[in-house]
C-alpha cells in the first residue's frame, strides 16, 4: 500500500484518515457533512466541506504529512453539480437523496422508462444524477463547457485542476451505458442533454497529480496522486475482499446489500424489484445492488422520538441484546414497526414513505418500541434479500451496525443463517487505500467476528411475525 490520506463524504458525517504504507490507521477525524439549504433544498456547504479535510491535513505532523504519497476519495454515489473548466460552479452541489429533478423523469413514457433502465441498469429514480444534472442545465445562465462531477469527483478536481470520472460513480448518474462503460447520447437525450456534459472517465488506480497551490496550502509533496476511488458501498466492497457469491452489508446512514457478478442485471424482473446495477470499481465486473434508505439513520429517530441522549439509548440497546440472547424478553408485547422513516426500499421505492407502528397498548414499553424498531430493520432487509433471488454464501457486515449486536443477532435469527462483521471501523476508507494503490484487501485483516443464528429464536421470530404478516402488508400500504 502506498501511504495514504482518504476522504469519505458520506450522508452524515465525512471521515478523514490517514494510513501507513502497512494499512494500519494512523490519524482520523470525523465531522458532520456541512450542508445549508438553497430554496429547492439541500446542498453541500463547499466552503465548509474544505475547512474541514484542509484542517486535518494541516494537523498531521511533518514526517506523517511528508509521508503521504496518495490522497483517495469516495463518497455517496448520486450527488454532485455542474463545474466548469475553470473549476468554478455552474450550479449547486446537490445532495444524493434531493429530488428537485424528479420532473423530468415524469415526463417519460413507460417505453423510455424501461429503455432507460435497459441502457443504464438503474429505476426510475430522482436520486440519480440525469434528472438532477437536467435541473441544473435549466437553472443555471451560463452552462459554457460545466460538466458534471460527484462531491468526490469535486473535491479531486479542486485538488489537481482535473474534471474525471470513476467509473462506480459514473454508473449511478443514469446516463452510461453499462454493455459499453461509456456515456449514453440515447439516456442523455431522454432529458434534453447531451454527454459533452459529462466528463472523461478515468478507474480508480489512475489518479491524478495535486496542483503546486494545493501542495503549498496544505504542506503536502508536490508529487502526490490524488484518485477517486468510487461509490462508498462498492468501495467498501473493496475493502471487505468481498468475493462473488458473497453479500455485503453496508451499514451508515442507509443500509446497503451488494452483490458482485460477471455481467448486469438488465431484465424486467431487475427491473420490477427495482435492483441497481453498476460498474465494480475493482474494474473486474459489474455490481447488483439496492438500498434502504433507512440504517443507522434509525438510532437518531429513536432519540429524536422517544426523547433520549445516544449514551441512554445506546445502554437500552445493549440491555435489550442481554435479554433477548437469554431468552428473556417476550416476543408477544413487541409492537409492529415498519421503520420506513426515510422512505420505502425496494420494490416500492418511495422517498415519501413513511414509517408506521402498530400495537401499542397501554403498558407497551419504550423498550419494546426499540426492540420493535430494529426487528423491524431486519426483517426489512429480510424483504430486500428475498428480491435478489441469490441466497448468499456468506454476509458481510461493515459500519455502525457492527457494534449493534441486538441488530446484528437479529439479523442473524430473522435469515436463519450467520454473519461475520467487522471490528475495523474504517473498512471504506481502507478500500479507497486500497483502490489508488491497485491492490486489493483481505476480510481476515479486518478482525472480523462471527453472529450465529439461534434455531429457537429463529423459530419463534418466524412465528411473530407469521401471525403479523396480514397486518404487516396492510401497514405497508398504509405508509406509501
Amino acid at each position: 500500500m502506498s501511504p495514504t490520506i482518504t476522504i469519505d463524504v458520506g450522508t452524515t458525517s465525512v471521515k478523514v484518515c490517514q494510513f501507513d504504507a502497512d494499512s494500519h490507521l494512523v490519524a482520523t477525524a470525523k465531522y458532520a457533512t456541512p450542508t445549508v439549504q438553497d430554496e429547492y433544498g439541500e446542498v453541500y456547504d463547499l466552503e465548509a466541506l474544505w475547512d474541514g479535510i484542509a484542517a486535518f491535513i494541516r494537523r498531521l505532523d511533518g514526517p506523517a504529512r511528508s509521508s503521504v504519497r496518495r490522497i483517495a476519495i469516495t463518497g455517496v454515489g448520486e450527488s454532485g453539480g455542474l463545474v466548469r473548466s475553470d473549476l468554478s460552479l455552474a450550479s449547486p452541489m446537490i445532495l444524493w437523496h434531493d429530488q428537485r429533478g424528479t420532473r423530468y423523469l415524469d415526463r417519460l413514457t413507460d417505453d423510455q422508462r424501461s429503455r432507460l433502465y435497459r441502457i443504464t441498469g438503474l429505476p426510475m429514480s430522482g436520486n440519480y444524477g440525469l434528472s438532477k444534472i437536467a435541473w441544473a442545465a435549466e437553472h443555471t445562465s451560463d452552462l459554457g463547457d460545466a460538466q458534471w462531477l460527484n462531491i468526490a469527483e469535486h473535491l479531486a478536481a479542486t485538488m489537481t485542476g482535473e474534471r474525471w470520472s470513476e467509473p462506480s460513480l459514473a454508473s449511478r448518474t443514469m446516463a452510461l451505458d453499462l454493455t459499453t462503460g461509456a456515456w449514453s447520447d440515447e439516456a442523455t437525450s431522454l432529458v434534453g442533454l447531451d454527454t459533452t456534459v459529462l466528463p472523461e472517465i478515468r478507474s480508480a488506480p489512475a489518479g491524478a497529480v495535486v496542483t503546486d497551490a494545493f501542495a503549498a496550502a496544505t504542506g503536502l509533496d508536490g508529487a502526490v496522486r490524488v484518485h477517486v476511488a468510487g461509490h462508498d458501498h462498492m468501495v467498501g466492497s473493496v475493502g471487505a475482499g468481498l468475493e462473488r457469491g458473497e453479500l455485503l452489508n453496508s451499514t451508515g446512514t442507509t443500509e446497503g446489500l451488494l452483490f458482485r457478478t460477471l455481467e448486469p442485471r438488465l431484465d424486467s424482473v431487475a427491473k420490477r424489484s427495482k435492483l441497481a446495477s453498476g460498474l465494480d470499481c475493482a474494474g473486474s465486473g459489474y455490481t447488483l445492488f439496492a438500498s434502504i434508505p433507512t440504517g443507522g439513520s434509525a438510532f437518531a429517530t429513536l432519540q429524536r422520538m422517544l426523547g433520549l441522549k445516544a449514551g441512554k439509548l445506546a445502554a437500552i440497546v445493549r440491555s435489550l441484546h442481554e435479554e433477548y440472547v437469554a431468552g428473556a424478553l417476550d416476543l408477544e408485547g413487541v409492537p409492529l414497526v415498519l421503520p420506513q422513516f426515510r422512505g420505502s426500499p425496494p420494490p416500492a421505492k418511495r422517498s415519501s414513505a413513511r414509517g408506521v407502528i402498530a400495537g401499542i397498548g397501554s403498558d407497551t414499553t419504550l423498550e419494546q418500541i426499540v426492540f420493535g424498531t430494529f426487528l423491524g430493520m431486519a426483517v426489512q432487509f429480510q424483504d430486500v434479500l428475498e428480491l435478489f433471488h441469490t441466497p448468499p454464501s456468506r454476509v458481510k457486515v461493515i459500519g455502525p451496525a457492527s457494534g449493534n449486536y441486538l441488530w446484528l443477532q437479529l439479523k442473524a435469527d430473522v435469515l436463519g443463517m450467520p454473519l461475520t462483521a467487522s471490528t475495523f471501523p474504517e473498512v471504506v476508507s481502507r478500500g479507497a487505500q486500497a483502490l489508488a494503490s491497485g491492490t486489493g484487501w483481505l476480510w481476515e485483516s479486518n478482525d472480523p467476528h462471527d453472529i450465529d443464528p439461534h434455531d429457537v429464536r429463529h423459530d419463534g421470530l418466524a412465528d411473530w411475525l407469521g401471525k403479523r404478516r396480514l397486518q404487516r402488508h396492510r401497514l405497508k400500504g398504509l405508509s406509501e
